[in-house]
């Protein structure tokens, strides 16, 4: 069955860095976009990033352009995002999904399918 399973989150003070990581498996992951969503405490859901298949393309939300790199290595079946000058405002649960068609894009929350549950990540001093 697919799974995904997040890891890497923990505190963090304002300026730091961390690196989140989302271990997949159950299906092709070389196949699929990925996505990085994430939920501040009393917030509901923002996009964060996306990355296509082969890892060529991505996007970002613009309150993390600049500042967040998403990534992905297909020969580990892993999705990464590397959070540089984190703020207080960065603070959330990390969620990783996956798209609900092989090569396609999701254009909403609707075309994810699967997530994981979550990796915390404080920004606090």
């Amino acid at each position: 069955q697919v799974q995904l399973v997040e890891s890497g989150g923990g505190l963090v003070q304002p300026g730091g860095s961390l690196r989140v990581s989302c271990a997949a498996s159950g299906f092709t992951f070389n196949s699929y976009w990925m996505y990085w969503v994430r939920q501040a405490p009393g917030k509901g859901l923002e996009w964060v990033s996306d990355i296509n298949t082969g890892g060529g393309s991505t996007s970002y939300a613009d309150s993390v352009k600049g500042r967040f790199t998403i990534s992905r290595d297909n020969a580990k079946n892993t999705l990464y995002l590397q959070m540089n000058s984190l703020k207080s405002e960065d603070t959330a649960v990390y969620y990783c999904a996956k798209a609900f068609g092989a090569g396609e894009k999701a254009l909403d929350y609707y075309g994810m399918d699967y997530w994981g549950k979550g990796t915390l990540v404080t920004v606090s001093s």
